[in-house]
């Protein structure tokens, strides 16, 4: 019984771990970039839009185009961002404990 009462104590380490991990999710801000910096996407750790800078040089009707793809490809470099500042925050929350093939955390 000692070893259950020792896993279920991890169990309750591990998810105060990770409610924590969650709030600095929340909180860090990645920036993704397309068109040489013309564009700028900032998001959340989680992938929640904060702010979008658009560079005024981009602001002609003639070019609304491109400068709608240039949006998309900032967003999605900031959200690649983002999942890469999660992924690295869950490795040092697990600290060496190999999950199971295919399990992401968080879940």
């Amino acid at each position: 019984m000692k070893n259950l009462a020792g896993m279920m104590k991890q169990a309750q380490e591990m998810q105060a771990k990770m409610v924590e991990l969650q709030t600095r999710l929340e909180a860090a801000e990645v920036t993704g970039a397309s068109g040489g910096g013309l564009v700028q996407v900032t998001m959340t750790g989680k992938g929640v839009l904060r702010r979008v800078r658009i560079d005024p040089s981009l602001a002609k009707p003639e070019d609304v185009g491109v400068l709608e793809d240039l949006v998309i490809a900032a967003a999605n470099d900031a959200k690649s961002r983002a999942d890469a500042v999660m992924q690295e925050e869950t490795q040092k929350l697990l600290g060496g404990l190999q999950l199971p093939p295919g399990m992401k955390l968080p879940f």
